[in-house]
């Protein structure tokens, strides 16, 4: 049973066939894979790949998945939990949803025209771009299953708890006149066939790749440089253990960066590998893809500024004390 699951995490989700195979071939054209500019070559090639199989794969079972819960059904299933279990469900429905909190928004205008309480839309805003089934896989592939277990915990626990602190100050006022607007989402013919679901699938699949692809590269070219020209001198200073400030500066720093699970998932890899401790990186991670600049610039069009700041306060401390946790369990990991 444990040759099974090394087999799989490693041949399968990590692919160490691949970057076999990407090694030889950069041999083949006369190219050290342990030189630093093969190394960066070989985690160029190699990760890119990685990562676009993981993506298509997951995006297309995803967005089948998707097809048996259009807007209106999952308004339906959501308006049956009232109060903590509300947004236990909404923060569970994050996960099957698209992968960045951008696309995250509009669903959420749409949950929240129809009626839903405004908690249980702000659990389902806040772990849908965090825990997507997406980012399991990929946290997996790259940091083992303990850890990506325990990051999607953590990050469900972050939803359930912010969506139900925001139910809780009553601030059901602050959003936007315009967002309580009667509901557009009309009702979908679920009796899809097989085939249709898989059309369907296949159409989100490519959409969501030319929009993800760009956030790849660019995360896979900042990660290859950090693995391969950065010291692990310059690296674990700043964001290792000896520094105690260390998750609050990842957290800080992420948020400016607009990318999702896929694109920087390359970076953490490669700053993990250099010293940085795991909450840390992890921190990083939500960071970027909670409280990316250009979502809070949409979230702000639809919300008024006091339910904006409460929004990221719970992100920012919640993100924050994942960090720390994970720092001291990174022993036990």
């Amino acid at each position: 049973m444990q040759e099974i699951g090394s087999f799989i995490l490693d041949q399968l989700l990590k692919m160490q066939w691949l970057s076999d195979l990407v090694a030889s071939m950069l041999a083949c054209f006369g190219i050290d894979p342990q030189s630093s500019w093969g190394g960066t070559l070989h985690f160029f090639i190699y990760d890119t790949i990685k990562i676009v199989i993981l993506l298509v794969t997951m995006i297309f079972v995803i967005s089948y998945i998707q097809s048996y819960f259009p807007p209106e059904r999952s308004r339906r299933i959501l308006s049956r939990f009232r109060g903590i279990q509300g947004n236990a469900v909404g923060a569970l429905l994050g996960t099957v949803t698209p992968f960045c909190s951008c696309s995250s928004i509009p669903l959420f205008i749409g949950f929240t025209r129809a009626g839903l309480p405004l908690g249980v839309t702000f659990s389902f805003l806040i772990s849908s771009p965090m825990v997507d089934l997406g980012s399991l896989v990929l946290i997996t592939s790259a940091f083992g299953p303990g850890v990506a277990v325990l990051y999607t915990v953590f990050g469900l626990v972050v939803a359930i708890a912010g969506g139900a602190l925001i139910q809780r100050l009553g601030m059901d006022d602050q959003v936007m006149d315009f967002v309580r607007g009667e509901s557009v989402d009309a009702e979908e013919d679920m009796r899809r066939a097989p085939r249709e679901r898989a059309l369907y699938a296949a159409g989100e699949t490519a959409s969501t790749f030319r929009k993800v692809f760009p956030y790849i590269l660019v995360g896979v070219g900042i990660g290859s440089l950090v693995h391969n020209w950065i010291p692990q001198e310059v690296i674990e200073p700043v964001l290792g253990d000896g520094n105690p400030f260390a998750v609050i500066l990842a957290t800080v720093a992420g948020a400016p960066i607009y990318a999702d699970v896929f694109g920087v998932i390359p970076i953490a890899e490669s700053l993990l590998a250099k010293g940085a401790a795991l909450g840390t990186v992890l921190s990083f991670m939500m960071s970027v893809t909670v409280l990316s600049i250009p979502s809070l610039i949409m979230l702000a069009r639809v919300v008024k500024p006091k339910l904006l700041g409460v929004f990221v306060g719970i992100c920012l401390i919640g993100i924050v004390a994942c960090g720390y946790t994970f720092n001291v369990l990174q022993p036990f990991l």
